[in-house]
């Protein structure tokens, strides 16, 4: 209590501070920078939910863009075939998608470790063909068009303005849903599942019921995230929820921190701006040596950077950052000892 006590000026500094920048940020950026964090939160969402999967629960799933499909692909249809608004739609994908990732959950029971991950890399390989297959409900390759969204009740915001405040309130909301989730009995359900299946039965956890609801859970996140994505972008077709998206929401919470709260937000933050500075620095030209074109040179060798220097991924090492900040700060508050006197 009173290390919490003393750390709770600084928490809250921070958290004023990163309201400001929250609010704040659209109205210094430019309209590409806006939408670009937009599509950070949305990968926020998606990666909250996998981050309950992965890195609380301890199962490993390379199929998540297959539930962003489920979500992206709902919001499309409901949105051009009844004409419905488009933000009643997201419950709606998240609950649809829910119930998806809920029900693959129960044959994946039998699987563990690298064998779910197979079932599930698998699930993602399958979606673009299915969807592709059934082109007169989805469009097929053509995709379908929405129009765009535009803020409501006459507010003055650009479009990506109004993307960017949508797209964070939901990711703010489902982060403190998470947050109180693992900090309950069904978090602590899941991490004991995580460090030992053996152990968790012994504790009377049911192993059916926690990894299903895992599964659930998660895909409910991604399916919000992907009808999100479909409203941001006004437009879906398979290539969207490809095999390349899945391995990216992977990518994005290992790098951000497994198990970790604020390993989501770090990791949004790296799956989409990389790539960006990525395409950036392979313009760079060293002598006769050039890079152009290939910016996946650049990419990957960051990727390794950042997991040989935090390999606990992003969040750890600002954890490790701020105790080192709250250990110095302690000892330069501590009074010396008085120095002893001889008599």
């Amino acid at each position: 209590m009173r290390r919490l006590s003393r750390t709770r000026p600084e928490l809250i500094g921070l958290a004023v501070v990163a309201a400001v920048v929250l609010i704040g940020l659209p109205t210094v950026t430019n309209q590409f920078f806006t939408f670009e964090f937009a599509k950070v939160a949305i990968f926020v969402t998606a990666l909250i939910g996998l981050n309950l999967l992965t890195g609380y629960s301890g199962q490993i799933s390379l199929g998540n863009g297959a539930f962003m499909a489920v979500g992206g692909y709902t919001t499309a249809i409901l949105v051009q075939r009844t004409g419905i608004p488009y933000w009643t739609t997201i419950p709606v994908a998240g609950i649809l998608a829910g119930v998806v990732g809920f029900l693959i959950g129960i044959p994946a029971l039998r699987l563990t470790g690298v064998y779910l991950a197979l079932a599930t890399f698998a699930l993602a390989l399958s979606i673009p063909p299915v969807l592709n297959h059934f082109d007169t409900f989805t469009g097929g390759h053509g995709g379908i068009v929405m129009a765009p969204a535009m803020p409501p009740l006459g507010l003055d915001l650009s479009q990506e303005q109004w993307l960017y405040y949508l797209c964070s309130g939901i990711a703010l909301v489902l982060f403190l849903f998470a947050w109180g989730i693992v900090r309950s009995r069904t978090g602590r359900a899941f991490m004991a599942i995580r460090d030992s299946e053996t152990a968790a039965v012994a504790s009377g956890i049911s192993l059916a019921y926690y990894k299903t609801l895992a599964f659930g859970l998660s895909a409910a996140y991604a399916g919000v995230a992907g009808s999100l994505l479909a409203i941001a972008t006004s437009y879906v077709n398979p290539d969207t929820f490809g095999l390349s998206l899945s391995l990216a929401l992977l990518v994005g919470v290992v790098i951000g921190g497994l198990g970790l709260d604020f390993g989501a937000v770090l990791g949004s933050l790296l799956v989409v701006w990389l790539p960006y500075y990525a395409e950036k620095a392979s313009g760079l030209q060293i002598g006769s040596l050039s890079f152009g074109g290939k910016p996946d040179i650049f990419y990957g060798a960051l990727l390794i950077l950042i997991l040989f220097f935090a390999p606990h991924g992003a969040a750890g090492l600002v954890q490790r950052g701020w105790r080192w900040y709250l250990l110095r700060r302690t000892a330069a508050r501590s009074p010396l000892p008085e120095p002893v006197v001889e008599r």
